[in-house]
């Protein structure tokens, strides 16, 4: 004879439990203590279909903190005895106080059923609740009750048993905590995953959410295994620290705030009322920030005022960055005398790697920006702003955060952006959404940007980014909606928009998340586009010109008339020379194809660098700019040297800022797109998607432009 099915009764206390407890089991209950505390408890059994039902009514709790008795004994009953659903009642006229504890029961990962009850105070409060859309939002089955009534019961128990039939797997809910808390919460994972395989206890996630809240029973088990707490206490005290000293709270309040973040973008979708309601702080604020009209314009004007902030303060810096590299460029090439070495380090790594670092001060003002509307919780408040937009587009709500991650305020990266779609639960937004996400500005694209908005643009330059942005989004959205009405159809599902508190950004936190992320930009030009500054230094560099052909030249040279004359040969010469080289061969070799875009041949050897990484396009245009450089005591920043070349005007610089923007992802992004997608069928689909909507989109921009006479 198979057991009966037992369901768990929990929720908060005065939520109608007991009235839940005795509409189900009548008189069929007994009441005990559980051993070794005095708290008391409730079993019973009710009738489903003629099957016996088991029933064990829970001690209320408001959390599974395990801080009093109640919610250790609710939490310990949970995990040892493991039934087989569990109802949390919950009091629909308090809805976001009582759902904290639902989410801790989704964060545990127990099958679950939503009881809301006490539905007719909550329609004598003018409150109204969508418990069909609560349920997709959860995921889990909500039955509307009146426990006094008796209304809802035979629903409530049937869809519980439902539930315990397909015996489904614990699931734990993940909920982002803030950037800091998810990096730590990460880190101790890993060192609990091996001994969670082996114990086969609760997943490695929860437990180090526990350990970062200071859960002192979870803490007891961990010094249990010695080896294990040797590891990760150690850890858990320094991120700890970390997340104090950075947002100036305890983590547990951090956890907590997140997810009433959750709640609150729950509540909002699926609560209606009648009547004013008392609104604190956070409440008066989004009633203006995420309002329908001023929330975008709100969201403009910030966005604006960013990039006039990072160009105002960036302006100075960066001109001392490029004159101190051009500074030791010249010290350089006096100190070694000509040849191959002196080419190496003053063309190859200087003229490369510091285009590049040349930047750095642009990029850290940026990433400051971005950490003061994360820190302050505004960033959550723009991507609820924008979920109305992409779901125009097919897009999934939580897409947003995986966009905002990539650049869609400029600064991000695509390749954590591609990873934070593991949020999404729907495949095929998902996959659109990864396939969207090189459209946005990453902050390797800003280098290319700066450099020819400082050329070409250089009254403009808030303005242009601030349309290079709005460019991005249009594109990616657009691209993303061709994607959702052809190769990817299919029907939408809900979502929940994290909303948490706003909070006073601490200086110390502004500092040390502008420093990481900048040391990331510095580091990765100090490594990886190092390699490929050379690496592009020697295709430009080789097999350079003939023996005869170099003696012609210094003939030529010889014989010039005067000073001028020599220059100009020496330039001629130059170019001759890098047009021989490895590169210039297979950059020449590109432009049947990019001459329409109004692309020679040094740009095309750019673009093809710019495949490993985009900030490679800055460093190789360096390069050849650098090797042709003819008159040392005169030598000009890159962006000058732009400017003054024939070749280069206003429309063919936003005709090549507009293909950076758009054509293949760097390589870095193309294997974790397949990395998450498991194939690399979509991987070279998104190379060859952007790269065609790249050359389209320049094709018309420079053709359209000189029609219209202004190239």
């Amino acid at each position: 004879m198979t057991r009966p099915y037992t369901i768990a009764l929990a929720g908060n206390p005065n939520a109608g439990k007991t009235s839940v407890f005795n509409a189900l089991t009548g008189a069929r209950q007994h009441v005990g203590n559980y051993p070794g505390v005095t708290v008391e408890y409730k079993e019973g059994s009710a009738l489903h279909e003629g099957k016996k039902v088991a029933v064990v009514d829970l001690p209320g709790t408001y959390s599974l903190t395990a801080y009093s008795p109640e919610e250790l004994v609710s939490r310990n009953y949970l995990i040892g005895q493991r039934p087989d659903v569990v109802v949390d009642v919950v009091d629909a006229s308090n809805l976001e106080r009582n759902l904290y504890l639902a989410v801790q029961l989704m964060e545990l990962g127990v099958p679950l059923v939503i009881c809301l009850n006490m539905m007719d105070v909550a329609k004598t409060r003018g409150l109204r609740i969508d418990a069909a859309k609560l349920s997709q939002l959860l995921g889990v089955p909500v039955v509307p009750t009146v426990a006094r009534q008796n209304q809802g019961m035979d629903d409530l128990l049937a869809a519980a048993v439902q539930v315990a039939q397909s015996a489904p797997e614990w699931r734990p809910l993940n909920i982002s905590y803030g950037s800091d808390v998810d990096q730590g919460v990460a880190e101790l994972a890993d060192i609990l995953q091996g001994a969670q395989e082996r114990r086969g206890l609760l997943s490695a996630r929860w437990l180090a959410v526990k350990c970062l809240e200071g859960d002192q029973e979870v803490m007891d088990r961990v010094r249990e295994t010695p080896e294990l707490a040797d590891k990760l206490l150690p850890v858990c005290r320094r991120v700890a620290a970390h997340i104090k000293s950075t947002m100036d709270d305890d983590p547990d309040s951090i956890v907590a705030d997140y997810r009433y973040g959750y709640i609150t973008g729950i509540t909002r979708q699926v609560v209606s009322s009648e009547r004013e309601v008392r609104m604190d702080l956070s409440d008066k604020l989004d009633q203006v920030l995420t309002h329908r009209l001023m929330g975008p314009l709100f969201l403009f004007l910030v966005l604006y005022g960013i990039y006039n902030f990072v160009f105002w303060a960036s302006e100075v810096p960066v001109v001392w960055f490029e004159h101190f590299f051009a500074w030791l460029g010249g010290v350089v090439e006096s100190a070694l005398p000509p040849g191959v070495l002196s080419s190496l380090i003053v063309s190859g790594v200087i003229g490369g790697v510091g285009g590049v670092l040349g930047f750095t001060p642009l990029i850290a003002f940026m990433f400051f920006a971005i950490a003061v509307m994360e820190d302050s919780g505004y960033m959550a408040r723009v991507a609820y702003i924008m979920d109305r937009v992409l779901r125009i587009f097919g897009l999934h709500g939580n897409s947003v955060m995986a966009l905002m991650v990539a650049g869609g305020i400029s600064g991000g990266c695509a390749v954590p952006g591609v990873m934070a779609t593991r949020t999404l639960k729907d495949p095929k937004a998902r996959l659109a959404t990864i396939l969207t996400v090189p459209f946005m500005n990453c902050g390797a694209k800003l280098p290319v940007y700066s450099l020819l908005i400082a050329a070409f643009f250089a009254h403009f330059q808030a303005e242009m980014l601030f349309l290079l942005t709005l460019i991005s989004w249009g594109l990616g959205l657009g691209a993303a909606k061709l994607l959702r009405v052809t190769v990817l159809k299919g029907e939408q599902t809900p979502f929940v928009m994290e909303l948490p508190p706003y909070r006073a950004p601490t200086i110390k936190g502004l500092v040390i998340h502008t420093w990481e992320r900048t040391w990331q930009y510095a580091k990765k030009a100090g490594t990886m586009i190092l390699g490929v500054s050379v690496l592009m230094w020697a295709a430009m560099s080789f097999p350079g010109l003939g023996p005869e052909q170099d003696a012609a030249w210094q003939k030529r040279l010889a014989a010039a008339p005067g000073q001028t004359a020599g220059l100009e040969l020496k330039a001629e010469r130059a170019r001759q020379e890098l047009a021989g080289t490895l590169a210039g061969q297979a950059g020449q070799a590109l432009t049947a194809v990019t001459a329409p875009l109004g692309f020679d041949w040094r740009a095309n050897v750019a673009l093809v660098g710019g495949f490993a990484a985009k900030e490679i396009i800055v460093s190789t245009l360096g390069v050849a700019y650098s090797l042709g450089e003819v008159d040392p005591e005169h030598s000009q920043s890159l962006s000058k040297r732009l400017a003054a070349e024939p070749g280069w005007n206003p429309l063919k610089a936003f005709a090549l800022i507009l293909f950076v923007m758009v054509y293949a992802p760097c390589l870095a992004t193309v294997v974790m797109i397949r990395r998450e997608t498991g194939t690399w069928r979509w991987a070279m689909f998104s190379v060859a998607y952007n790269t065609l909507i790249a050359y389209l989109l320049a094709l018309v921009v420079y053709q359209g432009g000189k029609a219209l006479g202004l190239g």
